[in-house]
């Protein structure tokens, strides 16, 4: 006589379903009958960071739905997202699962894909450099001064474009006195805000330390052109700022800072024009040529180039950066550099390009593309370049 699976104790189905470590294994366990969906909860609380998704941009305007790759399964998961379906909207980084959703008006979105939780973080007139805004005021809606105190006047989507990315300190869903840091792109200065706040504030003495910003261990971490790191605390009302002048000065288009276990990682991208050609037209077109990796040794301190991540995977872009071992993950490689484009100004800007995006294998310099992206992959409709977006149900 078969066993019937369907009897085993409410209790037994829970243990097991909290030792599962996948969203997606957990999806499937409790897709198995009605008793072991309803021995666990819908939501689960104990899994450790998930592997990210990749957002693919949509295949016409206004879709509601929005395509997921998923690396461990090699397939699309498809999921509701009408607060993007519109080509003005404009994501601004993805952070601990939450997506930053900008368009062409003040508002900053906070959405999470999956539970569909909806934050707003205070909004773009309140940035501390805004002298005024009016909406009637028809093509120069915002006042801003410049760092000298001159004033100069921005669009809407001027305005929008001018957010390089934003960063959240924790999991607003887990934690709501969380901070999110604004990185400028023309100033290159930091704003922060706490969840609550009514406005964004200067971090003073950060200005420059705009390549890339992480979170680790209440403080954020700063990084500019050459490997300069500023280490904000905004803890308290006034933050302060403590400057990492590293002997090391790195060469670089673009740096991003991992935080990998009990070591600080820089990853050093770099770039190259290349011709693309379509028939009647050819485009110069930025293109990844290599990456460079280094970890901070903090007596001296300096940069000191490593050769291998081993186990090791980065995801970096607009994303907030992030290291995963690769073997705690099926269809993964480790020691290699999953990167997107976040740099054209073809992501949003409505401009013909070919995406720069594809798995970078440290051991041999060489660029493998992703499945779900092969390259010659040309959008044309102004859409946002695919996006790095880890799943997080609560």
């Amino acid at each position: 006589m078969g066993v019937d699976w369907t009897k085993l104790p409410p209790e037994l189905l829970e243990s097991i379903s909290e030792n599962l470590k996948l969203y997606t294994d957990y999806l499937s366990f409790r897709a198995v009958c009605r008793s072991w969906r309803s021995s666990t909860p819908k939501t689960p609380s104990h899994l450790p960071p998930q592997l990210p998704w990749l957002m693919l941009p949509p295949s016409q305007s206004y879709q509601s739905h929005r395509a997921f790759y998923d690396l461990s399964t090699n397939k699309l998961r498809f999921l509701s997202l009408p607060e993007s379906s519109n080509p003005n909207k404009r994501h601004c980084g993805s952070s601990h699962g939450w997506l930053v959703v900008l368009d062409e008006s003040p508002s900053i979105l906070l959405l999470n894909p999956l539970s569909r939780a909806k934050l707003h973080l205070p909004s773009l007139s309140s940035f501390p450099n805004v002298h005024s805004f009016n909406y009637s005021h028809i093509g120069k809606e915002y006042s801003l001064r410049s760092p000298s105190g001159d004033l100069y006047t921005r669009n809407l989507r001027q305005m929008r474009d001018s957010i390089k990315k934003i960063v959240l300190s924790v999991n607003p869903s887990k934690e709501l006195r969380f901070v999110a840091i604004a990185i400028l792109n023309q100033t290159g200065e930091l704003v922060y805000c706490k969840n609550g706040d009514d406005s964004w504030r200067f971090i003073p003495g950060a200005q420059s330390y705009s390549e890339d910003v992480i979170y680790c261990e209440g403080l954020f971490y700063a990084v500019d052109k050459h490997g300069g790191i500023a280490i904000c605390d905004v803890r308290d009302d006034s933050p302060k700022v403590s400057i990492v002048q590293t002997r090391t000065q790195l060469d670089g288009d673009m740096q991003y800072l991992i935080n990998s276990g009990d070591e600080l990682l820089l990853i050093t991208r770099h770039l190259d024009l290349e011709f693309s050609f379509e028939p009647h037209q050819s485009y110069l077109v930025y293109r990844t040529k290599r990456f460079e990796v280094s970890r901070l040794v903090w007596s001296g301190p300096h940069w000191e180039r490593v050769k291998s991540l081993y186990d090791k995977m980065v995801f970096i872009g607009e994303n907030s950066s992030l290291s995963l071992s690769a073997s705690d993950f099926t269809g993964c490689m480790g020691n290699c550099i999953y990167f997107t484009d976040d740099y054209s100004e073809s992501n949003y800007d409505g401009s013909l390009g070919e995406h720069d995006i594809g798995i970078y294998k440290l051991w041999d310099g060489s660029i493998e593309p992703l499945p779900c992206y092969p390259r010659n992959s040309f959008f044309r409709m102004g859409w946002p370049t695919p996006l790095w977006v880890t799943p997080t149900p609560c």
